[in-house]
C-alpha cells in the first residue's frame, strides 16, 4: 500500500489452520519511508521470524508454509534457515504468476479494497489503519475460511 511520495507500508503474513481450531492470520508490517539505501521489501530475516512466530502459535505443531515467488523467499539467509528447520518446517513453493493458488493474496485484496477511497497526506498516516484492519480480519476467522475454500483449498485433512 502506498502514501503521498515514495512511501510504503509493506505486509507478509500467512492464514494458520490448524483442524478444531479457529484459522488465524498471523502477519508483520513494515513501513517503508523511501529513503536512501532502504531495503523495499521484508528482508529474509523477517519472513524466517515470521514462520517462528507461526510455530509458536501452533504450539510446535509441525508447520506447512505456502511460498510465492518474491525474491526475498529465494534468499540464501531464508533457504538456510529452511533447511536447518526442516523437521518442523516444510515450504510448498507455487508456481510463476499464481497469486490465486495462496490464500493471504485475498487477505491483502481485500485490505486493499477498503483502503481505496483513503488519501493519506503523509505514510505514517495509513500505518495504523492497515494495521487495524489487519486485526479486524484477524478477529474474523470465516473471512479466512472463505479466503482458503476461494482457493479450493480443503480446511479439514482428508
Amino acid at each position: 500500500m502506498t502514501g503521498k511520495g515514495s512511501g510504503r507500508v509493506l505486509m507478509a503474513g500467512t492464514i494458520r489452520v490448524r483442524p478444531g481450531r479457529e484459522t488465524r492470520l498471523i502477519y508483520r508490517t513494515q513501513t517503508y519511508r523511501g529513503r536512501t539505501g532502504e531495503k523495499k521489501g521484508f528482508r529474509a530475516r523477517a519472513f524466517a521470524d515470521l514462520l517462528t512466530s507461526a510455530r509458536r502459535q501452533l504450539g510446535d505443531a509441525p508447520l506447512i508454509a505456502v511460498g510465492d515467488n518474491a525474491n526475498t523467499h529465494h534468499a540464501k539467509v531464508l533457504r538456510e534457515f529452511c533447511d536447518r528447520n526442516s523437521d518442523w518446517l516444510t515450504i510448498v513453493k507455487l508456481p510463476p504468476y499464481a497469486p490465486d493458488l495462496n490464500p493471504v493474496e485475498g487477505v491483502w485484496a481485500h485490505l486493499k479494497k477498503s483502503l481505496a477511497n483513503l488519501a493519506p497526506r503523509t505514510i505514517h498516516d495509513p500505518t495504523p489503519l492497515v494495521k487495524n484492519r489487519l486485526r479486524d480480519i484477524q478477529r474474523r476467522p470465516e473471512v479466512l475460511n472463505g479466503f482458503i475454500a476461494g482457493n479450493g483449498l480443503a480446511l479439514e485433512p482428508p
